[in-house]
């Protein structure tokens, strides 16, 4: 197919962050030369930033950072930039407004992920009660945030939202997890008409086979918003190989259909981005690409990849939207 007839739905990011491709590279996805964006100490108390999310907002950028204190104590920070690369991030940690004593009651979080949804910004992180779940929140300024009930029981990672509603109700990725380094985890689907009470799970895949695709044969977990196309929706998601020297985590891509997400049409068995720079390789936990969020421009189709770099920094990737979905679809082993 033409791949420049794809079309690609958001809202235009003419100004968006971007470098072009360097000379000799012929990745769909580039590294940029200036990573890390976000270094470990960017607040007065941070000990690490990463694993962040970040959306257009207004005339510049918003994000929901999570930063680790030195005390190791895992708290969510708003961030704002005029070009999404300079970023000016609170001291302070959010603080959630919540009307549920049971559900407001701050453990810990992180991994948060941001997507606008009919005019509202939809913030969703691995919360702690009773163990990790899916805390939600809402903001119209990134200021105050509403604390929503928890999606899921415990345990469960990697919440996403897509960023618009499915059938009428709102979806979500997630992955079942337990209460440690979880040795498993297969991507699920589910929809809620209210934000509330979450139903109709569907299984979207599983670990690939060792012998197939080796970086995401342990487990995998949705990493930014499902970016729609006419293709389907492009999901960038992490997988994590089990090695001689522990766990290595680097992320792909699939395409999912577009009325029924859970149904997954290509994905790739070749990686996008696997830790290979030192900043990936070395810091508090060594080995580490994380994606958590995206920018894209639809009339360009140029996207940006936010993703934690051993679970210490903040780096910057680059690609084009048509160049990864051939790129999915060539590697594909489905």
């Amino acid at each position: 197919m033409n791949m420049d007839n794809i079309k690609i739905a958001g809202r235009s990011l003419p100004n968006m962050p971007w470098e072009d491709r360097p000379q000799g590279c012929h990745a769909p996805l580039w590294r940029y030369s200036k990573n890390p964006i976000i270094g470990r100490h960017e607040t007065p108390t941070s000990n690490s930033i990463f694993n962040s999310a970040v959306v257009p907002f207004k005339d510049g950028y918003a994000g929901v950072f999570r930063c680790d204190d030195t005390n190791r104590r895992m708290r969510l920070h708003v961030g704002f930039s005029q070009d999404g690369l300079s970023w000016d991030i609170s001291p302070d940690k959010i603080v959630f407004d919540c009307d549920i004593p049971e559900v407001g009651e701050w453990v810990y979080g992180y991994d948060p992920r941001v997507t606008e949804i009919d005019g509202r910004y939809f913030v969703s992180w691995c919360n702690g009660y009773h163990g990790p779940t899916i805390g939600v929140a809402w903001t119209d300024d990134f200021r105050t945030f509403h604390q929503l009930e928890n999606a899921f029981l415990p345990f469960n990672r990697n919440g996403v939202f897509f960023p618009r509603k499915i059938n009428g109700r709102y979806a979500m990725l997630s992955r079942p997890s337990d209460n440690g380094h979880t040795a498993f985890g297969d991507i699920f689907y589910s929809e809620s008409p209210d934000l509330e009470f979450w139903g109709h799970h569907r299984h979207v895949m599983s670990p690939a086979d060792f012998e197939v695709s080796a970086w995401q044969c342990l487990k995998i977990g949705a990493g930014p918003i499902p970016i729609e196309t006419s293709e389907g929706w492009l999901l960038i998601y992490h997988g994590v190989l089990r090695s001689a020297n522990g766990y290595v985590y680097a992320f792909g891509s699939a395409l999912l259909d577009k009325d029924q997400p859970w149904k997954v049409t290509a994905r790739s068995g070749a990686y996008l981005i696997s830790p290979q720079e030192l900043y990936e390789c070395v810091g508090d936990v060594p080995n580490v690409c994380f994606p958590c969020a995206a920018l894209h421009d639809p009339d360009s189709g140029r996207i940006a990849v936010y993703y934690g770099c051993a679970d210490s920094v903040t780096g910057l990737a680059f690609g084009y939207i048509p160049e990864i979905i051939d790129f999915t679809r060539r590697t594909n082993i489905l």
